[in-house]
């Protein structure tokens, strides 16, 4: 494998997103966040093989109350914190890495659902004032999707992107999830479907949006070393970067002008210098896809295509599996669950380790995963432990 082993995933677990969505939905509360995350915790526990004793770093979601679940799953870290998914992965590297933990669960649980969550909407300014989008509050825009919406509507205008080209992400992705136990939603969908679903925040329409629902997620990152006597086989973490946009960041400037791609080909290319691989090398490509759009602006960031090639990219070397990059193999946010990037990096894992069944990615060795949430851009590449 080119590059260092920089970290071993060996554990990962999940509540059941079926049956909590059904619950919820039928108007019970199932759990909290703090039990959907260890219900997965113990559940990626037994999948490592390891100890709840050989856990000496808890990093949690931000969701997910640190101190309590700590006290809940017993667990008195010699490193310890909270933050989204990517920026997890990084510092639980960066933990080891410095020798500050050998053996760091991240552990995420959300009620979204259940708890009524709101992304958007009149209390946007008091209950979401961390976001930079309460600036826009005065002009009605107040969620993610109106933004999104006005990033689609300029990009489309520049590169002649249109609809039809949008919803091929959501149609892949639904294709994956039909192969997918885990998936929410598996019913299969046409481009017709699509286009005749409704609009929420024009142009996107209903089936561009991700899901909104309950569970947990956890993974169990450790050394190369202690990987190596275990059984399971271990997903290396080979290389990372994060870049911010901060600057313009109130005027939506980055992200009508650039789309946010100076700073995923920054993110991109630190992870890929660290690993030593770059786009060609991927197998498969898990993206963060609260909206369907990030998919186009991220093949685009991160260089497996020219900017304004994403269409064709997508149309003619594909991105549904089968095609030349399979991108968000469970289902991704639109189909299989909404779990904040978390799903992702479960799926990298169980592409990486050969265990997705009919979904599986020929032959996978390598999996870049990326996120670009708020002006966060983190890219991670992910390899198969004995290539």
């Amino acid at each position: 494998m080119p590059g260092g082993q920089i970290a071993s995933i060996v554990g990962i677990g999940q509540t059941d997103w079926v049956a909590d969505n059904r619950r919820t939905r039928a108007g019970e509360k199932p759990d909290t966040a703090i039990g959907y995350g260890a219900t997965a915790f113990r559940a990626a526990l037994t999948d490592s093989g390891l100890a709840k004793s050989d856990i000496d770093g808890l990093i949690v979601g931000p969701t997910t109350p640190y101190e309590r679940l700590g006290e809940i799953l017993g667990i008195d870290p010699r490193w310890g914190g909270q933050a989204d998914a990517g920026m997890a992965m990084i510092q639980a590297c960066m933990a080891i890495q410095a020798g500050q933990a050998e053996t760091v669960a991240l552990v995420y649980g959300t009620d979204q659902k259940s708890a009524s969550v709101q992304y958007g909407g009149a209390d946007t300014a008091s209950g979401h004032n961390y976001l930079g989008y309460v600036y826009h509050a005065p002009w009605g825009f107040t969620s993610q999707g109106a933004i999104y919406a006005l990033m689609f509507r300029r990009y489309g205008e520049l590169f002649g992107f249109g609809e039809k080209d949008l919803g091929q992400v959501a149609i892949a992705q639904r294709m994956a999830a039909t192969l997918n136990p885990n998936a929410i939603m598996r019913k299969p969908i046409t481009v017709d479907d699509y286009l005749s679903a409704a609009y929420v925040c024009e142009p996107l329409r209903l089936l561009d949006y991700c899901l909104v629902n309950d569970g947990g997620v956890a993974l169990i990152v450790t050394t190369p070393e202690r990987a190596r006597r275990l059984t399971q086989t271990d997903v290396q973490v080979l290389g990372y970067g994060r870049a911010d946009v901060n600057s313009g960041t109130a005027s939506l400037e980055p992200r009508l002008t650039d789309f946010f791609r100076p700073f995923q080909q920054a993110a991109g290319e630190r992870s890929f210098a660290m690993s030593g691989l770059g786009p060609d090398d991927m197998d498969s490509a898990q993206v963060y896809d609260s909206f369907s759009l990030h998919v186009p602006m991220a093949l685009e960031g991160y260089g497996y295509c020219a900017p304004g090639d994403a269409a064709a990219f997508m149309g003619e070397r594909g991105i549904a599996l089968g095609g030349a990059l399979p991108v968000n193999t469970s289902g991704g946010h639109l189909s299989e669950s909404y779990m904040q990037g978390w799903n992702h990096q479960l799926e990298a894992v169980r592409q990486l380790r050969h265990a997705c069944g009919e979904r599986q990615v020929e032959n996978c060795r390598l999996v870049h995963y990326s996120a670009d949430a708020a002006g966060k851009c983190v890219s991670i590449v992910y390899g198969r432990g004995d290539a």
